[in-house]
């Protein structure tokens, strides 16, 4: 058999294989491009050493493009400026007299939020986990892309009101699933208050302040996301500071 010049092996990399009719059906060839880059390279002969090089500088540039698009559709899905109706009325007796608010259902954070993020390549999952009485809830926010990132808060179970103790677990997870997508998107509920506090203004801690401060100076950027999601988990206890860091990010959106 005559040796195929160079130019002519070029020519038949170009020759669909539907025209080559007399070649061997090919078995199936890899979808992925990091997997059609390593055939090329090994393919041209490349060793194993230069081929892991390339191989980790191509996952490296497509984790860097997954986490791109990742911010670019967080920002076009911020920019629906989605608010959370709050339905559910909260009403009991107290000490100074009654408390009465209201605040929206998981039900109703996912039927708000869930269409937009469906649209922009997003999909969310939770993971709870239980290690004595403190329950951890996970919430996953994934971009079609692969790039994912995470929030997590920590509870015990909600005995309030007479729940018995599936009842006061069921309750703090569905709490915890509301609180942390919300977080993860930068979303808020309509008129968010303090949860029945009476509105009484506090002082704002040093720590507040300062993540108040940060998110307004990371207007416009590509942190502003990170920073919500960021200030949000630091004040989680700081009911004041919370509700003062969620009104600098709707300011500043």
């Amino acid at each position: 058999m005559n040796a195929v010049s160079k130019k002519e092996a070029a020519a038949l990399e170009l020759v669909p294989a539907a025209n080559a009719a007399s070649a061997p059906t090919p078995g199936p060839l890899p979808t992925s491009l990091a997997a059609n880059f390593m055939l090329t390279l090994q393919e041209r002969g490349a060793g194993l050493e230069q081929i892991e090089k390339m191989m980790d500088l191509l996952e490296r540039n497509e984790r860097h493009e997954a986490e791109k698009a990742y911010n670019e559709a967080l920002a076009a899905f911020k920019a629906k400026n989605i608010r959370i109706v709050k339905r559910k009325l909260v009403d009991f007796p107290s000490k100074g007299g009654r408390t009465s608010y209201k605040h929206a259902e998981l039900d109703d954070v996912v039927q708000a939020v869930g269409p937009e993020l469906s649209d922009h390549g997003f999909a969310w999952s939770w993971k709870t986990h239980q290690a004595g009485r403190d329950i951890t809830v996970v919430c996953t926010l994934r971009h079609r892309l692969g790039h994912a990132e995470s929030v997590q808060l920590t509870a015990q179970p909600d005995e309030t009101g007479g729940k018995n103790a599936i009842q006061a677990i069921i309750s703090t997870t569905t709490y915890l699933q509301r609180h942390t997508l919300k977080q993860i998107t930068g979303v808020a509920e309509a008129g968010e208050d303090d949860d029945g506090q009476g509105g009484a203004v506090a002082p704002l801690t040093e720590l507040a302040q300062g993540w108040v401060d940060y998110i307004k100076s990371v207007r416009g950027t590509d942190q502003f996301d990170k920073g919500c999601r960021e200030g949000r988990a630091a004040l989680w206890d700081d009911r004041a500071g919370l509700i003062a860091f969620n009104a600098a990010t709707r300011s500043a959106s």
